[in-house]
């Protein structure tokens, strides 16, 4: 079984990173999806596949006998699967705000967008009290911060 497991887990991870190579936001996201769930079948994996009973031990027995699942691996897997979950949930509002803002979820058109709308190119604010100020620094003024 661990072998199947074996070629799952590099199939998810070369899917995730071919994912995570293309030009679209979707496909990152879903690029990171994959590449948390080979993750999480690692660590199962890794913590050896039994089927045998769950770690507890009997009320009429002071040990575990063998053999037992492992518990820690299990642990970590949800507790990976709810950052993953986490992470994932922020990707997409942030995908949302920023096709809403550019129009495209094209990591090159967004590109270039930072050259023609960036604040790195953009010319300094004269004040009115001559003095010269980054576009951000004028901002923050106008708003009274």
């Amino acid at each position: 079984m661990e072998i199947v497991l074996a070629f799952i887990i590099g199939g998810l991870y070369a899917a995730g990173l071919y994912m995570l190579m293309r030009r679209s936001l979707v496909k990152l996201v879903i690029g990171l999806a994959l590449l948390s769930q080979a993750a999480n079948l690692l660590i199962f994996t890794l913590g050896r596949l039994i089927r045998g009973r769950p770690a507890l031990i009997p009320s009429d027995m002071a040990r575990l006998v063998e053999p037992f699942a492992d518990p820690v691996p299990q642990a970590l897997i949800l507790t990976a699967i709810v950052i993953g979950f986490g992470v994932q949930a922020f990707a997409i509002i942030l995908i949302k705000r920023a096709y809403q803002t550019v129009g495209t979820d094209d990591l090159d058109d967004m590109r270039s967008t930072d050259v023609m709308h960036g604040s790195s190119s953009a010319p300094p604010v004269n004040l009115p009290n001559d003095k010269w100020r980054s576009p951000v620094e004028a901002t923050l003024r106008d708003e009274g911060a």
